[in-house]
């Protein structure tokens, strides 16, 4: 598994595990534990989480998953924006790590901007840090105006939507994160419901190099430098799939053809969310 260096020098995979729909039905739960722990197995030991997942449900599924081998994993959860006071972060808080079974989150994200201000929110993380909660917070959905109100170099990640059929951010936001040395964590690197991993061109180009789609995709996101993708998978021929995408290179043909299907950003697009 390849590996990205975060600010403080600590590494993680380039592929992760996303947990969104996870801990919704039960009867799929000893599924998506199994699932979990096979994606450490194949080195992918980042897994993001947040407590609006199945209002719970994905970190406790999390937590069976990791029980016994906390220490191999580099976990991610997130805030929701009503819960982003000063009082608000710490609770919910710690509400997350119970469900997660652990002491310390590696990373905790605020979801989206809501009413509290960025100020508020950022002295609640530190906070968390000081009290070791949390060893690094970030955001998600942030835009490029978002980000520069910000103005935190203490900010780890920025977590977007970004995919070939969503590459808004490569015209403003991506280059901004780079050049602070802000890595950008892609949620739905797959695209939604299956429609980008029929596309033809994605289809086309991985037929040419003799691999699934869903490799294709998530090295097309990984061919820029600061990016993270966190699918979701609870299969486990999708599993060794993402994980192979690592290895995987696309030539100057290979992105000639996706650009021509899914063309780069000309101007500036609001940021998407899902």
């Amino acid at each position: 598994m390849r590996n990205l260096t975060l600010a403080d020098g600590t590494t993680v995979p380039v592929i992760g595990q996303g947990t969104w729909h996870m801990g919704e039905d039960p009867t799929a739960r000893s599924r998506e534990v199994a699932a979990l722990r096979l994606g450490i197995e194949l080195g992918m030991t980042l897994i993001d989480t947040a407590e609006m997942y199945a209002e719970g449900g994905a970190e406790e599924v999390v937590g069976e998953a990791i029980a016994g081998r906390r220490d191999e994993v580099f976990l991610v959860s997130k805030v929701y924006p009503h819960n982003a006071s000063r009082q608000g972060v710490a609770q919910a808080c710690e509400r997350s790590l119970r469900r997660l079974g652990t002491d310390c989150l590696d990373l905790y994200l605020l979801h989206w901007r809501g009413q509290y201000p960025l100020a508020e929110t950022v002295e609640a993380f530190e906070r968390l840090k000081a009290e070791g909660k949390i060893r690094r917070w970030g955001v998600s959905n942030f835009d490029l105006d978002d980000m520069q109100e910000l103005a935190e170099p203490a900010c780890a990640t920025n977590q977007v939507l970004y995919n070939p059929e969503e590459r808004g951010i490569e015209f403003d936001l991506l280059p901004w994160c780079q050049a602070q040395r802000i890595p950008v964590m892609a949620y739905c690197p797959l695209g939604q419901g299956g429609d980008l991993l029929r596309h033809p061109a994605v289809v086309e180009v991985a037929r040419r190099l003799e691999a699934e789609p869903a490799q294709v995709v998530l090295a097309w996101a990984l061919r820029l430098p600061g990016v993270i993708v966190i699918p979701k998978a609870a299969r486990a021929e999708h599993l060794r799939a993402n994980a192979g995408a690592a290895e995987l290179r696309l030539g100057d043909d290979d992105l000639a053809v996706l650009d021509q299907a899914f063309p780069p950003p000309r101007r500036a697009q609001p940021l998407q969310m899902v």
